[in-house]
């Protein structure tokens, strides 16, 4: 299932690059589920995330693996893939695009696919998945541009 959120944000792609960091992680975590950060390495190839999400009635861990990252003059971009996820997720690639608008301005895209064991509950749990990453607009607005 393929979800696509933009963000605008009044900076520089350089400088929104710089920013993807720990704190910035952090402060992306919805309220639902808690989250718990065991390790960040950063957003270069090699460089790992594991996370424990607590969803109340059971705990799950999520690792993540930077896969690939680039600048072109377009864009900056990492990607993660992830092997250990929470049910009902099977597979999950997570394309972070900071494309280049101006000196001055860019658009943050959270490109993702993910799957579970079938369309349907891919369809099913989709308005959750994009309430998960809505949430972080206004917090990459507020993080960025404040």
């Amino acid at each position: 299932m393929k979800l696509i959120i933009e963000t605008p944000i009044a900076r520089s792609a350089s400088e929104v690059w710089k920013g993807f960091t720990e704190e910035l992680f952090l402060q992306l975590s919805p309220p639902f589920p808690k989250l718990k950060l065991n390790r960040f390495d950063g957003c270069k190839v090699g460089d790992e995330v594991h996370l424990e999400l607590d969803f109340g009635i059971y705990s799950s861990k999520w690792i993540s693996y930077i896969v690939e990252q680039a600048e072109t003059e377009s864009e900056i971009y990492f990607v993660d893939t992830a092997n250990d996820l929470p049910f009902p997720l099977k597979t999950w690639k997570h394309h972070h695009r900071i494309k280049k608008i101006d000196e001055n301005n860019c658009i943050i895209i959270d490109d993702i696919d993910y799957y579970t064991s079938s369309k349907a509950l891919d369809a099913v749990i989709y308005p959750g998945m994009w309430a998960q990453f809505a949430y972080r607009s206004p917090v990459y607005k507020k993080f960025f541009e404040e």
